[in-house]
């Protein structure tokens, strides 16, 4: 008879803990509610308006949304935003693969210990400081044009971030220098998780190098990778910094991007609700391009 009296005493406790633990979560949910749900939600709200931010609002419906496929400018942000996706995360996630390989197999020298901290300091730079570096670096008379003229390629010389052809794609180097040492220290990390036992079993197979990185290395770090890609695409399309700093959204549009897009719409052009229909679509493009990836990756680890 006593054990379902102490049955009783436990499930009457449960309800008690769940309350405490309720309470403890209160202030942050709280907090999550009042600065990230409100402000999304008014910010879908907005985004059937047309409103300048101080008087009166007027409902539009979908006409925002409309106007953001149909207007070339606007429509041309998504575009360079997807097209960044390709500097900030193929890039850095391929050479990351191979320069965390090459680490790796001098893992025990100090020359390991110094590639490392050197290929992270990107990520310890302000992004605004390093916006500016590489502005003086691409620039006419900037050390990229200098070395080109010291080896005989003037011809190829040019304002880098002025160039209508070459802007983005400078940005993007930009991006993916920034991304590379996150994406290496990562990879690096899953590397060091594998069994070695598999690579001396590979060996003894008569497998060499290549086919050790092809069917051990790759197999084993697809969780890894799968961060890697998710970080950089979400700074690909959400990227702002960057672009502010170095280009300015210029030349004539080249490399203007939906984070920067938005805020000139609702800051300079005051149509915040214009701009907000793209923060919308932003977020909904952002959610597309990830949740694929993290389906793969977790379908990969079963």
């Amino acid at each position: 008879m006593a054990q379902p009296a102490t049955g009783r005493r436990a499930r009457a406790r449960r309800p008690r803990r769940s309350w405490v633990g309720w309470l403890f979560a209160a202030p942050a949910v709280l907090v999550y509610a009042t600065f990230v749900l409100r402000p999304l939600l008014l910010t879908v709200q907005y985004s059937f308006y047309e409103w300048n931010g101080i008087g009166a609002s007027t409902w539009v419906g979908l006409d925002n949304y409309q106007r953001l496929v149909t207007d070339p400018e606007l429509f041309a942000t998504i575009l360079h935003a997807l097209e960044l996706i390709l500097f900030f995360s193929l890039i850095p996630v391929l050479l990351g693969l191979f320069v965390a390989a090459a680490i790796r197999g001098i893992a025990t020298s100090r020359l390991a210990t110094v590639a490392r901290t050197v290929l992270f300091l990107p990520q310890v730079i302000p992004l605004v400081a390093a916006g500016i570096m590489w502005s003086w670096l691409l620039s006419s008379t900037g050390l990229v044009n200098a070395l080109l003229s010291g080896v005989g390629l003037d011809r190829v010389t040019r304002a880098w971030l002025g160039d209508f052809d070459t802007a983005l794609p400078a940005v993007g180097i930009i991006g993916a220098w920034v991304l590379v040492g996150l994406c290496t220290l990562l990879l690096l990390a899953g590397m060091s998780k594998i069994d070695p036992a598999l690579y001396e079993a590979a060996r003894l197979d008569g497998a060499g190098p290549i086919r050790e990185f092809v069917s051990i290395t790759l197999p084993s770090l697809r969780q890894e990778i799968g961060v890697c890609v998710t970080v950089t695409v979400i700074a690909a399309l959400a990227s702002f910094d960057i672009v502010y700093v170095s280009t300015q959204g210029g030349p004539g549009g080249a490399t203007s991007v939906p984070g920067l897009e938005i805020y000139y719409l609702a800051f300079s052009e005051r149509e915040v609700g214009m701009a907000s229909a793209l923060a919308v679509t932003l977020v909904v493009l952002v959610l597309a391009c990830v949740l694929p990836i993290q389906r793969f990756t977790r379908d990969g680890s079963r």
